[in-house]
């Protein structure tokens, strides 16, 4: 079997790759990564992947691209993912996001290929739900509270929109916070985590900085979302749209507590006021029994050890750069 991920330099993406080297040794791994994406995740990996250079927003190159390959299955990765960075460049987002989903779209049915597809959502596409709309089902009204969030609603409903007017196979999931090693600093927890890492190394004095604290939120490990997407194109049938996430609910004061706990040296902190967003969502429970039925999936990392993953990332990761 052939399957291309595109996005498989970032966090997710490299995770994936190696969880099916690992599990499922007959797949032939084809990623799609552009020229100056850093390779630093799947360094260890890369004699073992197909790397295609490309950009989501180039049509024809997707088209040749998946005429020659063909792959059996196509995980649907890339994106701009940062909230923050979407209220700064909102039109890029929408551009990377929406259009780059159109155009592999748009390439499959073209190139004549005929793969399962899974369009990565996000849960940013329910945006500030109710009390009582808690926890959230896949039916909830979407308010998307970001130019982020639009763009996965766009990604979202282009992938039914080919399901019903193409036949193209694809799935949908809304994943819920996930995170772990790899997970990039400009997010809440990983953030924190690197600052912990920093004043641990003596690179950094003084309170860490945070936003808000109050959000709710529910964490899965990196490694059980990858597993997630694979046990999802194994078991759903094309047109379906699942919520994925974690079990356990914490605001994200109470994580910054969970990394304080494991920290070397005493850390204080206080809040930053660039680091308060516009407009936030501040509730992301879901309800997963869908997947869990269709599936039988259910997370095996806790958050606790989630969390200090995370953390003993940064600190080999700081250790390593300023030991050079």
């Amino acid at each position: 079997m052939k399957i291309l991920i595109t996005g498989v330099t970032g966090m997710v993406g490299s995770h994936l790759a190696e969880y099916v080297l690992a599990e499922h040794r007959d797949v032939e791994i084809h990623g799609l990564l552009r020229w100056r994406s850093p390779k630093d995740n799947i360094r260890p990996i890369l004699n073992r992947l197909n790397l295609h250079l490309g950009d989501l927003r180039d049509l024809s190159g997707l088209t040749n691209l998946l005429s020659r390959v063909r792959p059996e299955r196509i995980f649907h990765l890339a994106a701009q993912s940062y909230v923050d960075q979407s209220f700064a460049a909102p039109i890029d987002t929408l551009d990377t996001n929406i259009i780059g989903t159109a155009n592999l779209l748009e390439a499959i049915r073209l190139s004549k290929t005929d793969p399962v597809i899974h369009i990565c959502s996000s849960s940013e596409v329910y945006g500030q739900v109710r009390p009582d709309e808690v926890p959230i089902t896949e039916s909830n009204v979407l308010r998307p509270a970001s130019p982020y969030a639009v763009s996965k609603v766009g990604e979202d409903m282009l992938g039914l929109q080919y399901f019903l007017s193409y036949g193209i196979k694809t799935l949908r999931t809304r994943m819920f916070t996930h995170t772990g090693p790899r997970r990039g600093s400009v997010f809440a927890e990983s953030t924190f985590a690197e600052q912990i890492a920093e004043r641990e190394l003596g690179l950094a004095q003084g309170p860490i900085k945070v936003g808000n604290l109050d959000s709710v939120r529910t964490i899965t490990h990196v490694k059980d979302a990858v597993r997630a997407y694979w046990t999802l194109l194994e078991k759903c049938p094309p047109g379906e749209v699942y919520n994925i996430g974690g079990e356990e609910t914490a605001t994200i004061g109470k994580i910054l507590d969970i990394l304080k706990s494991h920290a070397t040296v005493a850390v204080t902190h206080e809040v930053d006021p660039a680091r308060l967003r516009p407009s936030d969502v501040t509730l992301q429970i879901p309800d997963v029994s869908k997947f869990r039925k269709a599936t039988g999936w259910a997370p095996t990392i806790s958050m606790e050890e989630t969390l200090l993953d995370l953390l003993n990332y940064h600190r080999v990761r700081l250790k390593s750069l300023y030991s050079k």
